[in-house]
């Protein structure tokens, strides 16, 4: 219980974890952030990890000139590359067996049903459009492996989305994260990050799904 409470704080003040990180550990903040990045995106059993409040936030902290801009976004592109050629590869091993797997502790059925409704509606391009959706992010890559789509294709998909990702969202950081109104209403700025790409991902997947339902 301990865990989720300090999971759930870090997730929405994220700023202040990482800005006494820095401060305490300094170069190893970059660590940190690729080992966030790549558990978010590499296992599928990480949805629920900060992934674009932490962007927003790494931005604003180099723009502030507490990190090195070019740094934090090549270490965060690479975790976001690797992070899903690994969910991919994971997808491609276990296969069709995943449709037997029941939802449990650590296999989000839900989540994956959605994500596999949006992948079969819109196919590769799910692969970008995920990196802005929470929790559909960290299951897009894994049904691109279990539906045993091209590695090649994967690849192209997955670079261009964590280029958009990652440079989109960082770059916002750094040029507004220092606004005092920004500062004012960080938490609100966070908790919107969180929903609002998360009932775009719901009410996408929910709209995939429909023709199927129909059909049936």
């Amino acid at each position: 219980m301990e865990i989720v409470t300090f999971l759930i704080d870090f997730i929405l003040h994220v700023d202040k974890y990482l800005e006494a990180f820095v401060q305490t550990y300094g170069m190893w903040v970059y660590a940190l952030l690729f080992a966030i990045v790549f558990v978010e995106t590499g296992l599928v059993v990480m949805p629920f990890l900060p992934g674009d409040s932490l962007l927003f936030i790494v931005g604003a902290l180099c723009g502030a000139g507490m990190m090195s801009f070019p740094i934090a976004c090549a270490v965060l592109i690479v975790a976001a590359i690797l992070g899903d050629q690994c969910n991919y590869s994971i997808g491609r091993y276990f296969g069709p067996k995943v449709f037997q797997w029941e939802d449990s502790r650590w296999f989000n059925r839900k989540a994956f049903d959605q994500a596999h409704a949006f992948y079969e509606r819109y196919g590769g391009i799910t692969i970008v459009l995920a990196r802005f959706m929470p929790f559909i992010r960290t299951f897009a890559p894994f049904v691109a492996g279990v539906a045993e789509m091209n590695r090649a294709k994967f690849t192209a998909f997955n670079v261009g989305g964590a280029l958009l990702w990652v440079l989109g969202i960082a770059t916002a950081g750094y040029f507004f994260g220092n606004f005092a109104w920004v500062k004012e209403n960080l938490d609100k700025i966070i908790w919107a990050l969180i929903i609002v790409p998360g009932l775009i991902a719901v009410f996408g997947a929910w709209r995939a799904g429909r023709p199927a339902k129909i059909a049936a």
